[in-house]
């Protein structure tokens, strides 16, 4: 409760509250001063009306002279003087009780609108702290290393603290973007140069194990040597999909998810097959969204791909399901397999993290990948200006959900 009553005080009600607190203070100061001044000439006031009831009082007056006051009655010289000193004591009570109770309605209708206007002047002052937090939050957003960095809070206004601030997080958005993307330019330059070896040495294998006189042995060593090979270049070719997929698409066309879903399906049913996974009706309703074809093509097969290899070794089912929901184009992979933990779902997103133990326990000797599978999805997904989310499937496997914003009508 404490913790909830805490997160509740927000820096905008704290100057809020600062500000009315600060105002009732110097109100109220004001308000007892005003009083002991008042207080004071009514004292002087009293004194002299004192002074000259004391001289009618020592006055000498006829015994018998009488005074008619406003109720009626009849009074002598010193009764009269007493009443005028009594009402002078109540008119001097009143006027003061009247000045304290009016001051401190006048001080509270002032305090509120003093609260409104301070609520107002804080968040016109917290305008830039919330750019800040909005700009760091899509940042944050942006699901991967180094996305969503290009972005600028650029304030305007005077060089005072908040601008500095502003300043100082722009100019650290500007080193970490160029870090990030030299390390992606590194990666798919090292990719790409990686290529050229990987053909010849695949050519020269390829050419010394056709050859009339190669012997039996050299055949099957060239036949390892070509799977190595194929395994490296399929790491390059995921290497240069995740750097390309973290940048935007350059061709957006219209893409439908239920009609890639359909042809990967079909492409996955020899390897399926073989793998001993069963593939499960799909339920393929229309998600129309928009981005580039291959890199939503990619993202599909990889998710189908990993659902096959990462099942169960003595059969398991994998299904498919594609809808609309929120304005959201939306891709469900369910698999059956080992049983992963809730904690564990994230890092499989990570290039290069894979759960070995169990993976490896559930299907001996299968090609496990490389790892990077569900983090090219997740790079295209966020790409496209989506997310991918992945939760453990009960009794083992995995749900893998993508949503991508969804196409507008035509």
């Amino acid at each position: 409760m404490k913790t909830l009553i805490r997160a509740r005080w927000t820096v905008r009600v704290r100057l809020t509250a600062l500000h009315a607190a600060l105002f009732l203070v110097a109100g109220t100061l004001l308000l007892g001063v005003t009083y002991l001044l008042v207080q004071q000439s009514l004292d002087h006031r009293d004194g002299l009306l004192s002074r000259r009831t004391s001289m009618i009082k020592a006055a000498s007056l006829p015994a018998d002279l009488r005074v008619e006051l406003q109720d009626g009655r009849w009074v002598n010289p010193q009764q009269f003087v007493g009443e005028v000193e009594a009402e002078q004591h109540r008119q001097h009570e009143h006027l003061l009780e009247s000045f304290l109770t009016r001051g401190a309605m006048a001080l509270g209708g002032v305090g509120i609108i003093a609260t409104a206007l301070g609520w107002m002047l804080a968040g016109r002052a917290l305008r830039p702290v919330h750019r800040i937090t909005d700009t760091a939050r899509r940042i944050a957003g942006a699901d991967g290393a180094g996305r969503g960095l290009h972005e600028r809070i650029a304030l305007h206004g005077p060089a005072d603290e908040v601008k500095e601030l502003a300043d100082t997080f722009d100019v650290m958005l500007e080193r970490l973007d160029g870090s990030f993307d030299g390390q992606r330019r590194f990666v798919a330059s090292a990719s790409h140069e990686m290529r050229t070896p990987l053909a010849i040495k695949r050519a020269l294998i390829e050419v010394a194990i056709t050859r009339p006189g190669a012997s039996r042995d050299a055949r099957e060593l060239g036949e390892s040597l070509l799977e190595i090979n194929a395994r490296h270049e399929r790491l390059v070719d995921g290497l240069l999909t995740l750097a390309d997929s973290e940048n935007r698409p350059a061709e957006v066309r219209p893409v439908d998810l239920s009609d890639v879903a359909a042809s990967v399906i079909e492409d996955a049913a020899t390897p399926a097959g073989k793998a001993r996974v069963d593939l499960r009706p799909p339920d393929l309703a229309s998600a129309p969204t928009t981005g580039d074809p291959y890199l939503v093509e990619r993202l599909v097969h990889n998710l189908v791909e990993n659902a096959i290899r990462h099942n169960h070794p003595d059969g398991g089912w994998l299904s498919v399901r594609t809808w609309q929901a929120d304005g959201r184009a939306m891709l469900r992979v369910t698999n059956s397999g080992p049983v992963i933990r809730d904690y564990e779902t994230e890092t499989l997103f990570q290039p290069f993290r894979r759960l070995r133990d169990r993976r490896a326990a559930a299907r001996p000797g299968a090609d496990r990948g490389f790892g990077l599978g569900l983090s090219i999805v997740r790079a295209i997904a966020t790409a496209h200006g989506g997310t991918a989310h992945a939760e453990p499937h009960q009794g083992g496997g995995l749900v893998v959900t993508v949503a991508l914003p969804q196409a507008p009508p035509p």
